[in-house]
């Protein structure tokens, strides 16, 4: 069973399009140490709660000789015992690195995923890094697209180095489908403390017009919500279309893009490519995502 250390919940009165509880990952390193002070930073301007989740399992159990059983049953105890080592590491890390939030710990053994999903229940915000190729094993490190589709809420993914947050100008990679209209809704809090939003959408020629209409038709229903945004409309192939939402982010000085995550099945696109895909490889600038 987790183990959890929380204060008494209390009623307050909460504003529409805010956050009050963001819950993150945490591993002992310095990589986990950069993710905690970019969502601690967030807890403090928002006046959210910080979910911190030690959670890590023991790899696979080596193959062993059927007449050494008690060689895996030792391997067992010292890997258990290391885990529960870097869960104790993990929790005093995170106190330290978020200090000034209003915090809470949870920890339990399990694949980071996994135990992420079932917590985000608590959050209004999961905060993960991406997945690179030194990402490390799934018993230790949370994968971002298992999160994103199994969690039911919004992920921020973290570039390397895990910068300040600003996000007063965010791109939205606009594509007219549910993923989309459900990455919107959710970066809310975020759209409407911006100072520019640019709803951009990449697409072909002959369906330039298109695509204008249903980028005005985001930017109006955003500007009723008091969002500074206007759209933006570029030609392109379908497999250039995250190199040029990153070109316009960049151009613009966008740290933040959202986006909604996995339009097609999540096996093709790992297959075949896909903006969620690119994105999520090495991104140089926050990416929030829903699906």
């Amino acid at each position: 069973m987790p183990e959890t250390k929380e204060r008494p919940a209390t009623e307050t009165s909460v504003q529409p399009h805010t956050l009050t509880s963001i819950l993150v990952h945490v591993e002992p390193g310095v990589t986990a140490s950069h993710r905690v002070e970019v969502a601690a930073r967030l807890a403090r301007e928002y006046g959210a709660r910080l979910i911190g989740l030690g959670a890590e399992t023991i790899d696979a159990i080596p193959a062993a000789d059927p007449f050494m059983g008690y060689v895996t049953a030792e391997w067992i105890a010292l890997a258990n015992q290391q885990v529960g080592a870097d869960i104790q590491n993990a929790e005093a890390a995170f106190r330290r690195d978020a200090a000034g939030a209003e915090v809470e710990w949870r920890q339990v053994q399990d694949f980071p995923s996994h135990a992420l999903a079932r917590a985000a229940r608590a959050a209004d915000l999961v905060v993960v890094d991406a997945k690179g190729a030194d990402a490390g094993s799934s018993y230790r490190k949370a994968d971002p697209a298992d999160v994103i589709m199994t969690s039911g809420r919004p992920v921020l993914v973290t570039p390397a180095g895990g910068s300040h947050l600003k996000a007063r100008t965010i791109v939205i990679a606009w594509k007219d489908t549910r993923e989309a209209r459900r990455a919107v809704a959710d970066a809310m809090p975020f759209l409407k403390r911006a100072e520019q939003v640019i709803v951009q959408a990449v697409c072909a020629g002959d369906q330039m017009e298109t695509a204008a209409f249903q980028t005005n038709d985001v930017v109006t229903a955003l500007k009723r919500h008091g969002v500074p945004a206007r759209p933006n409309v570029t030609k392109g192939h379908g497999d250039e279309a995250a190199g040029e939402i990153q070109r316009i982010a960049a151009l613009n000085e966008a740290d933040l893009i959202v986006a909604g995550a996995y339009g097609h099945a999540r096996a093709a696109e790992w297959a075949f490519g896909g903006v969620t895909r690119e994105l999520l490889h090495d991104p140089q600038r926050f990416i929030l995502m829903s699906h």
